[in-house]
């Protein structure tokens, strides 16, 4: 068995500053769940974002979401990754 695939990413989020006010912060979920698929090799389906990394986006409000975001990003063997805020 290997260990699962772990990483600290630090996603930018600045160009979602562009986008109308009223959609940001559901647009910066979505641009961190492309992002991890990307950089990971996954598709979007398989990539879990944890209930503190949501906190983290919405909670400023729906039209103030953080520029970039650091999370701690889990490959595990069967594809499945998950995302959640690094424990510091």
């Amino acid at each position: 068995m290997a260990e699962p695939e772990e990483r600290v990413m630090t996603i930018p989020l600045r160009r979602v500053k562009q986008d109308p006010v009223s959609k940001r912060a559901s647009i910066a979920m979505r641009t961190i769940r492309k992002h991890v698929s990307n950089h990971m090799g996954v598709p979007e389906e398989d990539v879990w974002i944890d209930s503190s990394t949501n906190e983290e986006v919405w909670k400023r409000g729906i039209s103030k979401p953080p520029s970039k975001i650091r999370v701690r990003v889990i490959k595990f063997e069967d594809g499945i990754v998950e995302v959640s805020m690094p424990s510091e």
